[in-house]
């Protein structure tokens, strides 16, 4: 059985559970497909930072309820603080007169990185590998919610959509940073420009999605991966995941040094000297995240 954590009864927009090793964050606003608003990006930010730091927590599955993954920045809504016009991504918000409300040159800049880039950050630089299970749409910040997750799994009903060309706006959230290094710069121009909606065995395809499975399966599957991932060595995948992130930056003598630098780490950690004596003594290792 998952046990909650304490915080739920705070927020339960976002539902937050341990269970073996795994830390279960589910975005619970199954009415509004689960566009995140700026408290529930705070929570999820917050969560994955405890995830880093929990060396009980080895894997994190990102989920949502209902028929949406997430339809992303709750548009709408109010922000944070409750001052109008602050929207979950930092786009421009809207006074009541339809005008656009009115802003300080710089100001939707900084909210872009303080809202969106943070979420996205939060995925990439989480130090436990994160897996994504895909249950419906996932629509402009919601599908870089997704493709910023180590591994994304997705129903075969979850559909991705580059939403932001259709509402006259940049796409945000890491979008124009995530794409191109998934599909290749023109497969990336070609979804953002048009907006379409990509079916998830589409988006399986062109590399977006690791697996599609069919909806009853989805939770069961990612379960299956992550308590995978939650007995592996969680230092070394932390380090395999930073090396694997850095690598499209970097040229080949910085790769190489990050790589024989994480190697030096790796050596120093617990389940590094358990997998060599497991190999030597021909058994399974037994990993303990240290």
């Amino acid at each position: 059985m998952m046990s909650p954590s304490p915080e739920d009864s705070l927020d339960s927009v976002v539902r937050h559970a341990t269970d073996n090793g795994v830390s279960w964050i589910t975005l619970n606003r199954p009415a509004a497909l689960n566009a995140i608003t700026p408290d529930q990006r705070e929570r999820l930010i917050s969560l994955l930072d405890d995830a880093s730091a929990d060396p009980a927590v080895r894997a994190v599955v990102l989920t949502a309820t209902g028929k949406g993954f997430c339809a992303g920045a709750d548009l709408r809504g109010p922000s944070a603080n409750g001052q109008p016009g602050e929207t979950a991504n930092g786009q421009q918000g809207m006074a009541a007169n339809g005008r656009p409300d009115e802003r300080i040159p710089g100001d939707v800049a900084r909210l872009i990185q303080a809202g969106a880039q943070r979420l996205i950050a939060a995925v990439l630089d989480c130090e436990k590998p994160v897996i994504a299970a895909v249950n419906g749409t996932a629509a402009g910040l919601g599908a870089h919610l997704a493709l910023a997750c180590d591994l994304v799994l997705a129903a075969e009903s979850a559909t991705f959509i580059e939403v932001f060309i259709r509402r006259g706006l940049v796409p945000d959230g890491g979008g124009a940073y995530l794409l191109p290094r998934l599909t290749g710069p023109q497969r990336a121009k070609e979804l953002m420009f048009f907006g379409d909606r990509l079916p998830a065995a589409e988006a399986e395809r062109l590399g977006l999605v690791n697996r599609v499975v069919p909806d009853a399966e989805l939770v069961a599957t990612a379960r299956s991966w992550a308590e995978r991932l939650a007995t592996g060595p969680t230092r070394a995948i932390a380090l395999t995941k930073a090396l694997v992130n850095a690598s499209l930056e970097s040229g080949r003598a910085a790769a190489f040094a990050a790589e024989a630098t994480a190697q030096e780490i790796n050596m120093t950690t617990a389940d590094a000297g358990e997998g060599i004596r497991a190999f030597a003594e021909r058994r399974s290792p037994a990993y303990r995240g240290r």
